[in-house]
């Protein structure tokens, strides 16, 4: 690690900030959400994907290695998750923050396993990301205004018909529901 002058407040700033990896493939959501986070005193590295976020963690690796992650599950190259279980393994006290637009249970059950602290669902709130990212305890505080159970069985619903590549009909059979109904709750705006 390189040493900083103690006339040198730019470098001695530099140097005390936390470095933190972001990875998300959403680009104006990932340089709003870096600009936040650097203003908060962290070192930012932002990627858009699990290839970049590689070669940014080899980089990184030789220099000052990240403190923090902030990490999309879902990827345009891969699933973060499978990154999340990497840096873990290379940095076993690093604070991982998952992010998701398609949140459901089974999928926050799988962050948690795989080593995030916190799972929240898109579009987070920056001031909730840091909360959850310099939260002292080892449990995530439950949320102010949890979803709702309807909206929980609308992400559900929607998630799978995403990973059907939103073909109704083999939605619905996996959901055994029928298909006038998939298509009823679909056309509807999302519950709060």
């Amino acid at each position: 690690m390189p040493t900083t002058d103690a006339a040198d407040p730019v470098a001695a700033e530099a140097a005390a900030r936390m470095p933190l990896l972001l990875v998300d493939d959403d680009a104006p959501f990932r340089q709003r959400l870096a600009m936040m986070l650097e203003r908060r005193g962290f070192a930012v590295t932002a990627v858009a994907g699990l290839a970049e976020a590689r070669n940014a963690v080899t980089a990184l690796s030789a220099g000052n290695t990240p403190s923090h992650a902030v990490v999309d599950m879902r990827l345009g190259d891969g699933n973060g998750l499978d990154l999340v279980t990497e840096l873990r393994a290379r940095w076993p006290e690093m604070r991982i923050v998952i992010l998701t637009g398609y949140g459901n249970l089974a999928t926050a059950v799988s962050a948690v396993k795989a080593g995030a602290v916190d799972y929240l669902a898109k579009p987070a709130d920056p001031e909730d990301i840091i909360g959850a990212l310099l939260a002292t305890g080892t449990t995530a505080e439950a949320p102010a205004e949890p979803m709702s159970a309807d909206r929980v069985r609308w992400e559900h619903i929607t998630r799978v018909y995403e990973l059907c590549d939103r073909n109704v009909s083999e939605t619905a059979r996996r959901l055994k529901m029928h298909r006038r109904t998939l298509q009823r709750i679909l056309a509807k705006r999302s519950p709060k």
